[in-house]
């Protein structure tokens, strides 16, 4: 496990990280092959904010919460991302035996699983253009995201606006 423990406007002491670590070692009870963690502890105004990242197998699974307590933040941070992980190892699980969930349903002894339904599918033309035309384009639509095709690397991105007022970039990764 790859684990990575940074401090924003915070001085990461030793003490913190080893809380961080500890935490962190529980974890990997959950999983076989290589798991990344990145964790951001940072002070906001009063708020103690932690804030965890794993990368598992291509998937994401991230918290975040604040507390006026670090430690607490620490923890509620890591009890979220364990009911994530228990709830995406349920979903796995689902799917590689869901031919005998099938019969099982058919008979009646299974709930069916949480779908997802589209409500709407939107098509468009993805026409070339740098960042910055993105996000205007973005504000001039009055949509919180933009979905476009990079000029620069010619592969499909997504602008989106932060809680804070700036803007982020999603690129994809091969």
């Amino acid at each position: 496990m790859a684990m990575i423990v940074r401090g924003k406007n915070l001085e990461i002491t030793p003490a913190l990280k080893e809380y961080v670590l500890k935490n962190e070692k529980k974890l990997l009870k959950y999983f076989d092959n290589e798991v990344q963690s990145q964790t951001m502890l940072s002070i906001e105004k009063e708020r103690k904010i932690a804030e965890i990242t794993l990368r598992i197998d291509g998937v994401v699974l991230r918290s975040i919460e604040a507390n006026e307590d670090m430690y607490a933040s620490i923890d509620l941070a890591y009890d979220k991302l364990v009911r994530q992980i228990h709830k995406y190892k349920t979903r796995l699980a689902r799917r590689m035996k869901e031919s005998v969930f099938h019969a099982s349903l058919i008979e009646g002894k299974v709930e069916p699983e949480e779908k997802f339904e589209i409500a709407r599918v939107k098509k468009f033309a993805a026409r070339p253009m740098d960042t910055e035309e993105a996000i205007l384009q973005m504000n001039l639509v009055g949509h919180d995201f933009f979905v476009f095709l990079n000029a620069e690397t010619d592969k499909i991105n997504v602008v989106y606006k932060r809680k804070h007022g700036k803007y982020g970039l999603i690129e994809p990764e091969f």
